[in-house]
């Protein structure tokens, strides 16, 4: 809905500043923040990286092959996301469900296989507080940063089960979903962070 100004002309309504809505604007604003969270725990990693002589080799204790797996699919899941804000701009509700679910399956293959591989590591004898490579902050710092990415996962993937219920009832907007989009497209970023910093450095 418009408003009629004074002089009888259309007004736009307040969308938020630089003319964006307001669901997106606290969805920029959450984004933001939350990059900031990940930026200081990476460069708290970095930090305790470099203060430690011996840091254990990546290819040693993680199955690289596996992890870049894991990459692939969380990065494919951010495509048909994408898909899926395309479909919901143009008003194809049939492709919105399906891109959506798609990307679902995706987060939820990251998850499980997320899983297995903390699974294999505790397995091999790595704890928050100790592990076999003999260097304590590596566990840690695996646990703690992966594991606070794969609360970000999980969360998106209910929100995107939420999303996707309320698309198959034709209940979706496409802002709505656009700003789901925003949120996983960010939570895959940070894992390109994740896997290039800690796994490939």
């Amino acid at each position: 809905m418009t408003d009629t100004g004074a002089a009888g002309v259309m007004e736009r309504p307040w969308k938020g500043p630089f003319d964006v809505p307001w669901q997106k604007l606290m969805m920029w604003i959450f984004i933001i923040t939350d990059a900031l969270l990940f930026a200081g725990l990476l460069v708290g990693y970095g930090v305790m990286r470099s203060a430690t002589e011996v840091w254990p080799d990546q290819n040693i204790a993680f199955n690289m092959n596996y992890i870049t797996l894991m990459t692939f699919t969380l990065i494919t899941s951010s495509v048909t996301m994408a898909c899926a804000v395309a479909a919901a701009f143009s008003g194809n509700k049939r492709h919105v469900t399906l891109f959506l679910w798609l990307t679902i399956l995706g987060g939820f293959a990251f998850l499980g296989m997320q899983v297995y591989e903390w699974s294999h590591f505790i397995h091999a004898g790595a704890r928050l507080t100790s592990n076999i490579w003999g260097v304590p902050q590596f566990s840690a710092c695996f646990f703690i940063i992966t594991g606070f990415h794969g609360m970000h996962v999980t969360t998106g993937v209910i929100v995107l089960l939420i999303v996707a219920i309320r698309s198959a009832m034709g209940k979706h907007s496409a802002q709505g979903i656009e700003n789901a989009g925003l949120y996983w497209h960010f939570v895959d970023l940070v894992w390109v962070f994740v896997f290039t910093l800690f796994y490939l450095v």
